[in-house]
């Protein structure tokens, strides 16, 4: 049976209100008994998480359609308009090629405009850092991008950016959804029709004169321009937008750097919300970059680069000198980038005073070392790039001489500027394609370059694995599964003693051989992290926008005078080990 309470929200969206596809959808499971498919659609609202609004797309307040765009956009606009009065204000919004993203991103600008907000909106799909750049060049108050990243087709979503043009962090994110909460009914949601809008001024299609200037920006982030000119004839590079909307910038950002052996992968190029060629359109899984492999390895490129749908991630894979393509993981990409703009700007005489690198706490610690061997200052931030996005604010606004010069996260999000507030796959291929060229011209791959840093600074292993827990009964069990590891810390994981917790619930890392508490400075997080003996952890959080607990671990060997390759291997063991332990652990748990 049903519950009364989500039986009562169900039934009101059968009213007059919500249009005859949506009645009939609803109408339907009702006919057909379909009570646990009606409980979750209608047993939450969806809710801000690390990246915004993310669901499946269909009827009902757990899933993404017009209705929930509209009620979650005069949340938004009922925010602005209560911090910032009603006078000079805009919202910038830009959209990927999922199904509905362009009738989403319409719906936000006309709730808006009715609520006298001014929408700037991209004609077309554009990456979602390019809006980040736009709400920053076009003075915007917030920005909204629809977009359910790398995302299997049927989800969409909704992301929100400040006036800073990073996402939402607190306070905004606690004040715009308890604004959205108060928005019940579409009664309360304020609507008038694009031609009025555009009638009052009140909604604007953004050119290609922000366009320009976002590749301008871009460009500026070029540390050696005599580098990449020195391999532009010979560096072939296979870059995939897998469906997405990197096809309208990164090519245009690598032709602007002199490249001319750049192909954009035919099968994949078109914007595609049925992503039909992958399984997942994510740059993380390798099948995603099979078909540019593919062609790579026909063509002879020593390089392929892949970005998903929004265009915020980015993923590479590389030529070995024996033919055979490895990809690289985001550790490893990010390490290099890190090492790579502190290295050239230093030895160019152009690293500032204070240079600092941001990354998140599940990413690898080698950036850590890398940071601290170049003066460097390393700020561990909260799972989710928003946050690193705050913190280059942060820097900004105390005027203390700190300067941004990279910022990334494992799942692929990186960014080297502060143009933009967000991860930014338009730079990242960039920057992806400047190394390559610097490696070509020493004679190295990619490989060669990440194993000059494992020699130098010790070879840092990571792997990540994650349990899938759908619905209200999943999420009950991920909250319990938390729980239990809060309140039973293992003794051993693998063999390997814990020797310290760090909770961010209360904030505090505590060794488990001392008892030593020590105080963080992290905002309050659902994040569990366990420290081995012999370099090794282990973290533990529910995501913020999947039906997903994750799992990250990390070991660290020193090479000293053993050869790399054994110690590859012998970490590779290590970390399977670990990871076979603790996920049966978990696994028993949820027995």
């Amino acid at each position: 049976m049903l519950d009364p309470q989500i039986e009562k929200k169900a039934r009101g969206w059968m009213g007059p209100e919500f249009g005859p596809e949506v009645r009939e959808e609803i109408r339907k499971l009702f006919d057909s008994q379909s009570w646990d498919e009606l409980t979750d659609r209608f047993y939450q609202d969806l809710e801000f998480g690390t990246g915004g609004i993310r669901g499946i797309l269909g009827a009902g307040t757990n899933r993404i359609n017009e209705y929930v765009i509209r009620m979650t956009t005069q949340g938004l606009a009922n925010y602005i308009l209560k911090q910032n009065g009603s006078s000079n204000l805009s919202v910038a919004i830009a959209h990927d090629p999922r199904h509905k993203s362009d009738v989403f991103a319409l719906e936000t600008a006309l709730v808006l405009a009715a609520n006298g907000i001014t929408a700037h909106l991209f004609s077309e799909l554009r990456p979602m850092p390019t809006l980040s750049f736009a709400v920053r060049h076009l003075e915007a108050t917030a920005g909204v991008v629809i977009t359910a990243s790398h995302n299997p087709p049927e989800y969409n979503g909704y992301k929100v950016s400040w006036s800073d043009g990073g996402q939402i962090v607190s306070p905004q994110d606690k004040g715009i959804i308890e604004e959205v909460r108060k928005v019940t009914s579409l009664s309360q949601v304020k609507w008038i029709p694009r031609a009025q809008a555009e009638e009052k001024g009140l909604l604007y299609w953004i050119g290609p004169d922000v366009d320009e200037a976002y590749l301008d920006q871009v460009a500026a982030q070029i540390v050696q321009q005599d580098v990449v000119q020195a391999a532009a004839d010979s560096l072939d590079i296979v870059y995939t937008p897998l469906h997405g909307t990197g096809v309208t910038m990164v090519p245009r950002a690598l032709e602007r750097m002199g490249l001319k052996r750049v192909e954009v992968l035919e099968s994949q190029r078109d914007p595609d919300p049925d992503f039909s060629t992958v399984e997942t359109p994510n740059p993380e899984e390798k099948a995603a970059l099979k078909l540019a492999i593919e062609r790579a390895r026909e063509t002879g490129a020593q390089l392929v680069i892949a970005t998903d749908p929004d265009c915020d991630r980015m993923g590479l894979a590389f030529r070995e000198k024996d033919g055979d393509f490895v990809l690289l993981n985001g550790h490893q990409i990010g390490s290099i980038f890190c090492h790579y703009l502190l290295d050239q700007l230093s030895r160019r005489g152009k690293l500032p005073a204070k240079p600092v690198i941001i990354k998140t706490i599940v990413t690898t610690e080698l950036q850590k070392a890398i940071a601290e061997s170049y003066g460097a200052e390393l700020v561990d931030v909260l799972t989710g790039f928003k946050y690193i996005g705050e913190q280059i604010y942060l820097m900004e606004k105390e005027q203390s001489g700190r300067t941004f010069i990279f910022g990334g996260e494992e799942s692929y999000g990186y960014l080297a500027g502060t143009y933009a507030r967000d991860k930014d796959g338009v730079v990242s291929s960039q920057l992806a394609a400047e190394v390559a060229a610097w490696c070509s011209t020493k004679g190295k791959t990619l490989g060669d370059y990440m194993d000059d840093i494992y020699r130098k600074y010790g070879y840092y292993l990571e792997k990540g694995s994650s349990l899938t827990l759908k619905g209200r009964e999943g999420a009950e069990k991920i909250a319990g599964l938390m729980e239990h590891f809060r309140t039973q810390t293992p003794e051993r994981i693998s063999g390997r003693k814990v020797v310290g917790v760090w909770d961010l619930i209360p904030g505090e890392k505590v060794s488990l051989e001392t008892g030593e508490k020590v105080k963080t400075n992290l905002p309050k997080a659902n994040v569990l992290i366990f420290y081995l003996e012999e370099n090794g952890s282990v973290a533990i959080r529910p995501s913020g926008t999947e039906p997903k607990v994750k799992f990250y671990f990390a070991l660290k060997k020193d090479v000293g005078e053993a050869a790399l390759k054994q110690v590859k291997e012998d970490t590779r063991k290590g970390i399977e080990k670990i990871e076979t332990d603790l996920m049966a652990m978990a696994k028993r748990f949820l027995e």
